[in-house]
């Protein structure tokens, strides 16, 4: 296979200042709606990076569990890799690749834990068996088999079957708030619209348009 063969012509849509929400998480909310809508799979999913004290950088895909002009929220194990280098550098970046749209939504900002309250709410709403999944993996931490999992899963199963299933002390969510976010939407010939929205204040965003 000639992998420099494989190409796509991008001719499903275009981005202009005048369609333009002036605030990114308004736009933002607009193509995520109609990500939704086209029923592109895992629509809420995102790649998030982190960055080691070593400088390397690391990639995963989450889930984006909401959003608001305070930013964007997923959630995660705290003594996970990803948790350990946010804390020791929070500053992060997202990418929603909604490849059968031909666009894609970058944002780069700063991650910090959010309430217990807020966390306890969003776990609650879990099915039981994420709850109970919740408290089973050691995130990131190195295991010799699944089976380890599986024991202490079953084990798990039968401590919390009379009730519910409380909220790890480990667990919880991070808001990512928003320095920068660019909405790339593909277009024919590689001459992609893109757009960055730039943080002015807590309020104000400048917008430019930037060459493909």
């Amino acid at each position: 296979m000639d992998i420099g063969e494989l190409r796509r012509h991008y001719t499903q849509a275009e981005l202009n200042e005048e369609s333009l929400k002036a605030d990114p998480v308004e736009q933002f909310e607009c193509w995520f709606k109609e990500a939704c809508d086209a029923e592109v799979t895992e629509a809420n999913a995102m790649v998030l990076s982190t960055v080691a004290a070593d400088g390397q950088p690391t990639s995963r895909t989450v889930l984006l569990k909401s959003f608001d002009r305070a930013g964007f929220v997923f959630f995660t194990n705290y003594g996970s890799r990803k948790a350990r280098e946010i804390e020791a550098n929070a500053k992060v970046s997202l990418l929603f690749p909604w490849y059968a749209l031909e666009r894609q939504t970058t944002v780069t900002g700063t991650a910090a834990r959010i309430s217990s309250a807020e966390s306890l709410k969003y776990f609650l709403s879990r099915p039981r068996g994420s709850q109970i999944g919740a408290w089973v993996s050691a995130q990131s931490e190195v295991i010799t088999a699944r089976s380890l999992l599986e024991t202490k899963l079953d084990e798990l199963k039968r401590k919390f079957a009379k009730g519910e299933v409380p909220l790890p002390s480990f667990w919880g969510g991070y808001r990512v708030t928003p320095a920068t976010v660019e909405f790339w939407q593909g277009r024919p010939d590689r001459l992609h619209d893109r757009f960055l929205y730039s943080r002015t204040d807590e309020r104000d965003w400048k917008i430019e348009r930037l060459a493909p």
